[in-house]
């Protein structure tokens, strides 16, 4: 796949995302989207992702993120480009 062909973006999920399994929601969804990045808690209590790989997953993967899991209440996702890592697979990291 040529560099064209993907697609990076930085996510910040806002609402009742922490303690509603969003993060291991995040990565099973993720990996099943091929994609590679992270996902992390935020002090602030919001969810932060990076997703990378081909655009039309990871617009599957934005679209997903405004639902989340059924414990969640998503009051916006606000995402922003952002430069491909290049890592492969996909990992849940500490709060930050």
């Amino acid at each position: 796949m040529s560099a064209v062909d993907r697609k990076a973006v930085r996510v910040r999920i806002q609402g009742k995302v922490q303690g509603v399994w969003y993060r291991g929601w995040t990565v099973d969804q993720a990996g099943g989207l091929g994609l590679s990045g992270w996902v992390r808690n935020r002090s602030d209590g919001t969810v932060e992702a990076l997703f990378a790989g081909p655009a039309d997953a990871v617009d599957r993967m934005l679209e997903a993120c405004r639902r989340g899991p059924p414990s969640a209440i998503v009051r916006d996702v606000v995402s922003e480009p952002e430069q491909d890592p290049g890592m492969a697979g996909f990992e849940q990291r500490p709060t930050v």
